[in-house]
């Protein structure tokens, strides 16, 4: 993959977003429902840290398709980078309409993908 952006500094940027779907993923563990977020104030600590590591997920995406110059993340569409940015956006500006169970959804259905999706990225790089 020729490149005029710089590697290094993207490579760091996906292996941030990498430890914050690893984050994601140990929060999430023990989460077996929606309920289990908003039922208790350890549901909502939770609920609380992974919103923030999507925000920081979609933060840095936002800089890596930045650094790349919007040439590198168009290549994977298995993924809709529109959407986990934006996710970073809803969660930033409207943080208290946030729905436990879209981030519950989110959580179980869309991380792990997210993270094979990355790995491959930094391996093409």
């Amino acid at each position: 993959m020729p490149s005029t952006y710089d590697k290094e500094l993207a490579l760091e940027i996906l292996k941030q977003i990498l430890e914050a779907l690893k984050k994601i993923e140990k929060r999430f563990r023990p989460i077996t429902s929606p309920a289990k977020f908003t039922n208790s104030d350890v549901g909502m600590e939770k609920l609380d840290s992974i919103c923030m590591q999507l925000i920081a997920i979609g933060e840095s995406l936002k800089n890596f398709d930045k650094v790349t110059s919007k040439k590198v993340l168009s290549k994977y569409p298995e993924i809709n980078w529109k959407r986990v940015i934006g996710m970073r956006d809803i969660i930033t500006h409207h943080y208290f309409d946030v729905d436990a169970e879209a981030i519950f959804d989110v959580c179980k259905n869309h991380i792990d993908k997210l993270e094979k999706t990355i790995s491959k990225i930094s391996k093409e790089i």
